[in-house]
């Protein structure tokens, strides 16, 4: 597909009838989007009851696995010491059901999942949504031509509004921005954490079903078991979920349907009498009776509803309509049948609370569903996973995470991604965890710890997107605050008297993540910083004149740079050490923007810098935070085609506004852009408008006769140059093309602090020496790699 340049339109300001052909020959003219354009946002679309039904089941393998599996473990972290009064598992139904009910069914599925960035769930998509409705990005690089994406979807308020007023109060200070995003980052890492601990809790927790029916066996064997299965999970990542995944809805869904029929037999055969955990006066009536127990046992309650922040992280390829279909039709009913069933088990069998989920398992279907609980263990492990490798791929594109390799598992869906590094590093975490705890309980710990502290962190995040984002009236952000900080405190106070036994685990892995984030975070920033304060003028470069001081040779440089306008330090370095430069030299700017993808024909800009005999152009290269450069891996021919494409237009543009007399109006379409591809620009009725669309009239001011000469003979004149300048660019690119990029050094200054030496002479010089290198991702050829090096001190 070929690349959209963007060119420069401005208003005429004197009859307000349209828009002006008008390229300003400034010396680095700024990348403005063409006024008036068309905006076609991205909105839910509208579904069939059919297909809506469909995607629905479909929505059960990806989204509900981590959810599902709990029932496999609840009961036994609830009361590790087991269970002294019969009344105390009616308490802790009670109290399941309402969680279940408030933070799954109310909070998540009806509120959070509405707040997402075009579909995307996740920490980083509230995030992005947040700095498309306020200047809250750390690094300053953005432009208004970026706010006429497509995807770039925002509303905007009254400055006397609340909403005006809260984004006012967070871009005051800088540091509210970056407290901000240390919020966004410890959300983040919980959910790394809690890619690690998924796979650990759920995968022991069903192969511990082989210990029921063998009661002599080693606790050993149980372990050996889950860690070959996690071994086989994680080892499987480099395949994709692709050609299997058609397979775990139907799993997902045959094990709902078995744990809830298995509850309601259970209901039935044991004590129907567990149905009065609906009343919530059995919560007060629990808490009454066991005091400081009641409250710790809190934090085994708790995992009844993780898996709830993977439901919100999984939600990119499904509707919110399917995935609220599938949660209230089957995942709700089911796991309140499951804990109900188990609950009525327990009533006459409060010994066997450590298996009660297998000890309650009818005999005939018990190694039936013994397989379905590993293959659905193992598809909550494998949602989970994947949803730790999007967010970690969201965290690199925003420059929040060291550059590691992704790869694309899928033709079909673009969230599909597997990175190999992160890859084996969750496994072996997750060994360790596994092999090293031994026991349910205080994984579960841990487990819970990281989850609550996501919940409080996407309830904070929500706070700010239903007063930026959907302008709520505050009586209803206060509703929603105070029932949501209520709940998750009160489950976060649970937790920490578990720190101790467990909970310590999921801290540390998000500590040690957190500082890796951070400090790369900041090290970009800092790079930024010095490229911005550091460009070089413009001045200077038009003072050398159009051979820049040195011998201009065939061929193209490319020069890779962080800004978007400016010429970058490296290439006054380049300049001054080496007799020679390109005869072309185009500045390469990749840019990441705060939304999910960029529709490839609006991905690229182009403009000219400087006078047109200094033959140096501008090309910036944007990304969303879901867009893999595994798609691009003919960036270099379609930068050119963009290059190539604007050169066109800006020969037309010569012969066609050196005059006053046109404005131009009507509707965009593609057909002069395919006409402009395929090289009929030979009229003057067929040029493209700024995005490469049709212009279906030209609308004379003045005298007909001078407008039809000035016509024929301005398009005689542009066409020969264009000729002339598509044919020296296409010699200097036969000649050769040379990828120049900066190796920026960064150095603390000898009077900095210990901390700050730490962090960026070690453990920030450490993971620039580990992680991939720009060439690598942009599959430069090493023989047309030029590395220019420098170094500065923060």
């Amino acid at each position: 597909m070929e690349m959209t340049p963007r060119v420069e339109v401005e208003e005429d300001s004197d009859n307000n009838k349209g828009s002006m052909w008008d390229l300003d020959q400034k010396l680095d003219q700024p990348m403005d989007e063409e006024a008036g354009r068309l905006r076609n946002m991205y909105r839910e679309k509208k579904f069939s009851a059919l297909l809506l039904l469909r995607l629905a089941f479909q929505s059960l393998g990806v989204v509900y696995g981590d959810l599902g599996t709990s029932p496999l473990y609840v009961f036994y972290n609830t009361f590790p010491r087991g269970i002294n009064d019969s009344e105390d598992v009616i308490g802790a139904l009670s109290l399941i059901i309402y969680s279940l009910t408030l933070i799954p069914l109310l909070k998540y599925v009806f509120i959070v999942c509405k707040a997402n960035d075009n579909g995307q769930g996740g920490t980083f998509a509230l995030y992005s949504l947040l700095c498309r409705h306020a200047n809250v990005r750390t690094i300053p690089n953005q432009h208004r031509t970026d706010e006429e994406l497509t995807t770039y979807s925002r509303s905007t308020f009254n400055e006397q509004s609340f909403a005006a007023t809260t984004k006012r109060w967070l871009e005051r200070y800088a540091f509210r921005r970056n407290a901000l995003l240390l919020l966004v980052l410890v959300g983040t890492c919980m959910l790394i954490g809690d890619g690690i601990l998924t796979p650990a809790i759920s995968v022991l927790s069903a192969s511990g079903g082989i210990k029921v029916n063998h009661p002599k066996l080693s606790s050993d064997v149980v372990i050996v078991v889950a860690v070959v299965i996690l071994v086989g999970l994680f080892s499987m990542q480099h395949y994709g979920t692709d050609k299997v995944s058609w397979l775990f809805a139907p799993i997902v869904l045959l094990w709902f349907l078995l744990i809830g029929g298995i509850g309601v037999f259970n209901i039935w055969k044991y004590d129907t009498g567990v149905l009065k955990a609906f009343s919530p006066v059995h919560i007060y009536r629990y808490f009454r009776r066991g005091g400081r127990d009641s409250w710790t046992s809190l934090g085994g309650i708790m995992l009844s509803i993780t898996g709830t922040e993977a439901l919100f992280a999984d939600l990119a390829h499904f509707p919110v309509s399917a995935v609220q279909i599938a949660f209230t039709v089957v995942v709700f009913p089911c796991l309140l049948l499951a804990y109900s069933g188990q609950a009525a088990y327990l009533m006459q069998n409060k010994e066997h609370v450590v298996d009660a989920f297998y000890r309650s398992i009818p005999d005939k279907i018990y190694w039936p569903v013994f397989i379905v609980a590993t293959a659905a263990a193992v598809v909550a492990s494998q949602a989970t996973i994947t949803a730790t490798f999007s967010i970690i791929k969201q965290a690199l594109a925003l420059g929040c995470f060291p550059r590691v390799k992704v790869v694309h598992t899928s033709k079909t869906f673009l969230g599909q991604i597997y990175i190999p590094d992160i890859n084996w590093i969750l496994m072996i975490l997750c060994i360790c965890v596994t092999a090293g705890f031994k026991n349910q309980s205080q994984i579960g710990n841990a487990y819970g710890t990281a989850v609550v502290i996501v919940m409080l962190v996407t309830t904070l995040l929500m706070i700010l997107i239903m007063l930026l984002v959907w302008r709520c009236h505050w009586i209803l952000v206060l509703l929603f605050t105070g029932l949501s900080l209520v709940v998750e405190c009160t489950y976060f106070s649970a937790v920490l008297f578990k720190i101790g036994q467990g909970g310590w685990v999921p801290l540390v892995i998000a500590a040690a993540f957190l500082v890796i984030m951070y400090v790369w975070h900041y090290g970009t920033l800092k790079r930024y910083e010095f490229e911005m304060h550091s460009k070089v003028s413009m001045a200077w470069i038009v003072g050398l004149g159009p051979s820049l001081g040195l011998v201009r040779v065939p061929g193209i440089g490319l020069v890779y740079t962080e800004l978007a306008r400016g010429v970058p330090r490296i290439f006054s370095h380049f300049i001054t050490n080496l007799p020679a430069i390109h005869s072309v030299v185009v500045f390469v700017c990749v840019k990441y923007l705060p939304v999910y993808t960029v529709p490839e024909e609006e991905r690229f800009l182009v403009k000219r810098i400087g006078p047109k005999n200094f033959h140096m152009f501008r090309c910036v290269a944007r990304y969303g935070y879901k867009d893999l450069h595994k798609k691009d891996e003919d960036f270099e021919k379609k930068l050119f085609d963009s290059l190539f494409l604007f050169v066109r237009l800006e020969t037309m543009m010569e012969g066609c506004s050196d005059s006053d007399d046109y404005s131009l109006y009507g509707p965009q379409t593609e057909r002069s852009r395919e006409a402009l591809l395929n090289g009929n620009v030979n009229t003057a009725s067929s040029f493209a408008d700024p995005t490469i669309s049709s212009i279906d009239s030209i609308v004379q001011i003045k005298s007909p006769s001078h407008a039809n000469f000035t016509s024929r003979s301005s398009d005689r004149t542009s066409s020969q140059a264009e000729v002339d300048q598509t044919e020296f660019l296409n010699n200097c690119r036969d000649a050769g093309v040379v990828h120049i990029m900066g190796n920026t050094v960064v150095r603390a200054r000898r009077d900095s602090r210990f901390y700050k030496k730490i962090a960026v002479d070690y453990i920030y010089a450490f993971l620039r020496k580990i992680c991939r290198e720009n060439s690598v991702i942009f599959n430069v050829p090493h023989e047309n790699l030029l590395n220019v090096g420098q170094i500065f001190y923060v």
